[in-house]
């Protein structure tokens, strides 16, 4: 049987063939069979982990603390960019700062959970908490604009990385209101028991990719620039202070 990789669902489509590409990648340096698969859904991707049917991970920072401390699994490498959450309402909303945000907003998000934590964390000098808005969950980034641009929503949480690949059209119907600056909360690839040996080897050959050209624009695909490799001590720190914001 060939081994099990997956991605974090919010990844966006355009990256779909680049995350394709990289799993031929993957199967060359690693020399054995691995099989891509994707998942629409966090709930669904996390059924498939908890019956241990995923090797390979590509997973969000939330998700990594289950991963790691629940199913054996160890931190290769993170990419070089931190996720971090943007707050976006529509272009014509008079609202220009969150503490303008009233009691009763709703908000589109997706299932992520780290970005949803950190969008409720952000909303907080607006005395905004999950007891005073209406949280309507959308099954992408661009189902959120999508929300704000059809009014169905006053505010919108992304992963700052996907509101900025939205087209200019999407963008210039939205208006941002506020980014987190967090930095050391990123997704991270992660080797399941079975390969947890090869942790080093594969960490290397990562980090190597950006040395050439075809390796560069596979990054490209992806939206990296490079990967930096993660050790237990890094990991463990960034899962500490995700519980510590969920807290």
């Amino acid at each position: 049987m060939p081994y099990q990789f997956t991605v974090s669902p919010d990844f966006g489509p355009d990256q779909l063939a680049g995350w394709h590409i990289f799993n031929t990648w993957l199967q060359r340096q690693l020399g054995t069979d691995i099989h891509f698969e994707t998942h629409d859904a966090f709930d669904e991707q996390r059924q498939s982990i908890s019956e241990d049917q995923i090797d390979i991970i590509y997973a969000n920072p939330f998700d990594a603390s289950f991963l790691v401390r629940e199913k054996g699994f160890v931190a290769v490498a993170s990419p070089h960019n931190p996720d971090e959450t943007t707050i976006a309402v529509h272009a014509d909303n008079p609202v220009t700062e969150v503490e303008a945000l009233q009691p009763g907003c709703r908000i589109a998000q997706t299932d992520d959970p780290d970005i949803s934590m950190m969008g409720m964390i952000l909303l907080e000098p607006a005395n905004l908490d999950r007891d005073n808005t209406e949280a309507l969950i959308q099954d992408s980034y661009i189902q959120v604009a999508k929300a704000l641009i059809q009014e169905k929503a006053d505010v919108g949480f992304f992963l700052t990385e996907a509101y900025e690949r939205l087209s200019n059209l999407v963008k210039s119907q939205l208006k941002p209101l506020v980014n987190s600056d967090i930095q050391v909360v990123s997704h991270a690839l992660l080797l399941g028991p079975a390969l947890a040996e090869r942790k080093d080897e594969l960490a290397g050959k990562l980090q190597a990719m950006s040395d050439d050209v075809q390796g560069q624009q596979l990054l490209d695909s992806l939206g990296f620039r490079s990967w930096n490799p993660m050790d237990e001590e890094e990991m463990e720190f960034m899962i500490d202070l995700i519980e510590a914001l969920a807290a």
